[in-house]
């Protein structure tokens, strides 16, 4: 998939497979990764085959010639309630190329449970707001609310164009102001805490691009350098108001009541008091907010349950004509103690259930299995394209100079590696699944999709990851680590103990809980004496960011669809990950921040940071990064991943994993059609990262009951 194919797509609803590494440039079907030509409409070039996930058809879709709505609004049309179904569509709607929808039948209610009502959960079952989408488990990105899309030559220069006719759920026309809302009134304005401007809109130098509206339908961002991945990122995330990623587009005609630029009886600190935006300004929160969603709030229960209706203004359709959602409504339940979710699903009071979002994980599903009959449900099995499965990763950034250079040296990192013998966990904890790693990006990632990139991967994946403590005590041995007092544990070459706490928060799941006590277990074996510390949750982050805690075991790494979309696991630019000063450091790139304190001690810098080594690890992926943020060349984009993973073999592993690719559950009750199996994935399914939303990306909007009378409230 390294090679350019062909031209540009023909129509602005079909798109194919990148043929690049990246799809930065917006090329639907694929134009070599070239920036400079249109895309999404086929303004140039003839059409080429589309690829739309297996078995579909080979040229893109067109408008159907007859539209079709559900009966209920049939019937609201004819009782003047609500317009035609021509009229409430967009010129051209965006026709679904999934292999696997078929014609559905309209009706019923959806039953899902989570176990918090949380935005970011929520928000990964609706991909309405997102201007461009992500299609073949990430490896395309292929048009959304904007139907059109094109860059120049140097990919300084982005051109967006809104689907004309598009409207909100209440009626209102979609345009550019409600683009430049959320720029203007929201991401630029100094008084709105909830949102800053995001990465999207930044060029390699930091600086904020320029976003200016031509007419009510097209958007231009201007960059003082190349951006060749602005399309990739407007296909992230679920988008919308509190959606995990930028808000990209909000309703101003609604909304403007509760800012205090267009309305002065809003005090100034708005944002931040009585959650007043917060509680109003949200789809997710107030029913009477307009959508861009398939289903629009019909009612919400803080804590406990939302209901949500078919909005009839919705702009996607199946290629049958059949305007979506086909189910009636969404009845959301929230579940604080994930055990009691598990008892409804198999009383079989679920119809639909992500089992990452449940607290469901591989130790269920032989319990699941067993009970399937009598609960109606079937389950299938997605990949969740994890690296890593659960993660560990030493400070490299520790406050305690003995401690952190021991930490940097890659000696002590890879003989806890090699001292780790993840066949146990794979075992025990992922059930003989997924491939043991030294821990990577996710496997599903475009660069890795070809033979060259699958054999990069494999080279990192397997790097550190073999079973050798003899290796490891070696290493150990050279770093002057060694028993010195006769108690089986090593000490410093100072003869001072080292004490290797595995900070584990106290919400951490039960996969984390396992693999930490088992990583302690092994480490003691080779006489690190390492054991599990459990730390209150709510503090985490910030004693992680000042570098007082040693270890950090809480996520996973699973990022794609590229590596450069999301790269915050492969290069430290914030405070979270495996070198949090140096990651804070460059985040304040652009600001006084990066020049200023210098003469203070970095961890008593406000925030905590600290500039990388000349020619060290960080120094050189930060360079790597750099250069790749501005290269309109797809294929020198991913050379430049690559050598930053070759940073990672020879310098690392900076972050350390179990298994790869393990599978994750989906609850589907019987009857329920147009969920996909992980053969009708183009990769076999991308669950785990946000930035990859799912099950969004596999529009849940197409789900329909056989029988959609016995599937009421």
């Amino acid at each position: 998939m390294l090679a350019g194919c062909g031209s540009d797509s023909g129509d602005a609803n079909g798109a194919t497979a990148s043929a690049s590494p990246s799809v930065a440039e917006g090329n639907e079907a694929g134009n070599g990764g070239k920036p400079g030509a249109e895309t999404g409409g086929g303004t140039t070039g003839d059409a080429s085959p589309a690829k739309l996930d297996k078995g579909s058809a080979t040229t893109p879709l067109t408008k159907p010639a007859k539209l079709s709505e559900a009966p209920a609004l049939t019937e609201l049309v004819k009782a003047g309630k609500l317009p035609p179904v021509e009229q409430r569509l967009p010129a051209e709607p965006y026709v679904l190329p999934h292999s696997w929808v078929r014609k559905g039948n309209y009706g019923g209610t959806l039953k899902l449970n989570v176990t918090a009502t949380s935005d970011s959960t929520i928000a990964k079952y609706f991909y309405g707001y997102s201007p461009l989408r992500f299609l073949n488990d990430g490896n395309t990105v292929g048009p959304g609310l904007v139907n059109k899309w094109k860059s120049n030559a140097d990919a300084t220069e982005w051109q967006f164009s809104l689907r004309k006719g598009m409207k909100w759920s209440d009626g209102h026309p979609v345009t550019t102001a409600d683009v430049l809302f959320w720029w203007n009134d929201m991401a630029n304005f100094d008084d709105y805490t909830f949102e800053t401007v995001p990465d999207d809109c930044k060029s390699g130098k930091g600086t904020i691009c320029k976003l200016t509206a031509t007419d009510d339908h097209t958007w231009v961002m201007k960059f003082d350098t190349p951006a060749p991945l602005v399309a990739d990122r407007l296909a992230c995330w679920p988008n919308g108001f509190e959606g995990r990623g930028p808000v990209w587009i909000v309703p101003a005609h609604f909304v403007k009541q509760y800012h205090p630029r267009y309305n002065k009886k809003v005090p100034k600190n708005w944002s931040s008091v009585g959650g007043l935006w917060e509680r109003n300004c949200s789809y997710r929160h107030n029913p009477k907010c307009p959508t861009l969603a398939g289903f629009r709030l019909k009612s919400y229960t803080e804590g406990r349950s939302l209901t949500w209706e078919r909005n009839p203004y919705y702009y996607v359709v199946t290629a049958a004509g059949d305007q979506l959602p086909y189910i009636d409504e969404l009845s959301m339940t929230a579940v604080a103690d994930p055990e009691v979710g598990k008892v409804q699903i198999g009383s079989g009071r679920v119809d639909f259930c992500m089992g990452n979002f449940n607290g469901i994980t591989l130790a269920d599903v032989s319990t699941l299995n067993k009970g399937k009959r009598k609960a109606g449900i079937d389950l299938l099995m997605w990949d969740s394209g994890s690296g890593t499965a659960s993660v560990f990763y030493l400070n490299q950034d520790y406050r305690e100079e003995k401690y952190r250079t021991l930490f940097r040296d890659s000696r002590f990192a890879r003989a806890l590696s090699l001292a780790y013998k993840r066949s146990d966990a794979r075992t025990a904890v992922y059930f003989n699944t997924g491939d043991p790693t030294t821990g990577t990006m996710s496997p599903k990632a475009l660069e890795f999709q070809d033979d060259k990139g699958g054999k990069v991967y494999r080279q990192w994946r397997d790097s550190y990851v073999g079973f050798d403590p003899d290796q490891a005590e070696k290493l150990l041995d050279q770093l002057g680590l060694k028993d010195t007092d006769g108690d089986g544990m090593r000490e410093f070459p100072d003869g001072s103990k080292l004490k290797l706490r595995l900070e584990l928060a106290g919400d951490a799941t039960d996969d984390m809980v396992q693999t930490s006590n088992q990583r302690s277990r092994d480490w003691k074996a080779i006489g690190i004496d390492a054991t599990t510390s459990p730390v209150p949750p709510d503090g985490v982050n910030d004693e992680w960011a000042a570098g007082r805690y040693m270890t950090h075991q809480n996520w996973e790494v699973g990022d794609g669809p590229n590596c450069l979309i999301f790269p915050q696991w492969l290069v430290p630019m914030e405070n979270s990950r495996w070198a949090p000063l140096q990651g804070q450091m460059y985040a304040s790139r652009g600001t006084p921040a990066y020049t200023s304190e210098k003469n203070v001690d970095p961890w008593k810098r406000k925030p905590p940071r600290i500039m990388p080594a000349k020619g060290s690890a960080v120094a050189k992926l930060w360079r790597l990064l750099e250069g790749a943020n501005v290269e309109p060349d797809a294929l020198e984009r991913t050379h430049a991943v690559w050598n930053m993973i070759k940073v990672h073999v020879q310098e690392g592993p900076f972050f350390q994993g179990t298994v790869s690719n393990y599978p994750q559950p989906i609850i589907v009750k019987n009857g329920l059609h147009n969920v996909p199996t992980k053969e009708q994935l183009y990769l076999g399914g991308f669950v785990n990262p946000t930035t990859h939303p799912v099950p969004a990306v596999y529009d849940p909007e197409a789900f329909f009951w056989d029988d959609p009378s016995e599937h009421t409230l």
